[in-house]
């Protein structure tokens, strides 16, 4: 039997954050999930893995913290 109970998937591990945005960015970000159908959580973790995507394909020497 597969007990998945205790299984991690490789680094995607969470560890909460916060994070402070002004407030015109907090509304675009809503008025974009808004658009797309899903939390405002969600955008900002979509764009942000792209971004560091694309970071880590130009800076493919940076190493992760």
């Amino acid at each position: 039997m597969l007990d998945l109970s205790k299984a991690k998937r490789v680094l995607q591990e969470q560890k909460r954050v916060n994070v402070d945005f002004p407030t015109w960015m907090v509304e675009s970000l809503d008025r974009e999930a808004g658009k797309l159908g899903v939390t405002r959580q969600s955008v900002i973790k979509v764009w942000l893995a792209e971004r560091l995507e694309k970071s880590a394909l130009t800076h493919p020497s940076s190493g992760t913290r």
